[in-house]
């Protein structure tokens, strides 16, 4: 189409070039906001149905993908030992199974009062292991003597 012709040519001269007399295009009153305004108030309707994820956040993932669900610490063997006896070895050294006691970690959190005691267990931290071996103890991880 021709420039001439064209409707902004024909309304030039005039006061609102068909935009009105009050808002004269100048904001955006009529259309209830710029962008994303109104989307939770005016606008919800539109909202929920175009794009219903819009407001809130993503889930958070775990870093670590083995949570420790149960844990006991190194203080605490002495007592578990009393409350739910132990199994004798030929060596005479208390056995402690806590992985059937439902305990997934042993911390190295306070001493060791007893004497030598067997712990087997799925996860030990560094501390923990340490105690035990220098009380004359031994650590036997639960996924190396389900293999054995």
């Amino acid at each position: 189409m021709a420039t001439r012709l064209r409707k902004s040519r024909r309304q030039r001269g005039t006061r609102y070039c068909g935009w009105g007399q009050i808002g004269q295009h100048r904001q955006s009153g009529s259309r209830g906001g710029v962008g994303a305004a109104g989307k939770h108030k005016h606008f919800w309707i539109r909202t929920v149905i175009e794009e219903p994820s819009h407001f809130g956040h993503d889930s958070f993932y775990l870093l670590n993908r083995n949570p420790v669900r149960k844990w006991l610490n190194v203080r605490d063997l002495d007592g578990i030992l009393a409350q739910h006896g132990s199994v004798r070895d030929k060596d005479t050294k208390p056995t402690l199974d806590l992985t059937s006691l439902g305990y997934h970690k042993l911390l190295g959190g306070g001493k060791i009062s007893g004497g030598g005691v067997k712990v087997r267990i799925e996860k030990i931290s560094h501390n923990a292991k340490q105690k035990i071996e220098e009380a004359g103890g031994e650590v036997l991880l639960y996924n190396e003597h389900n293999t054995k």
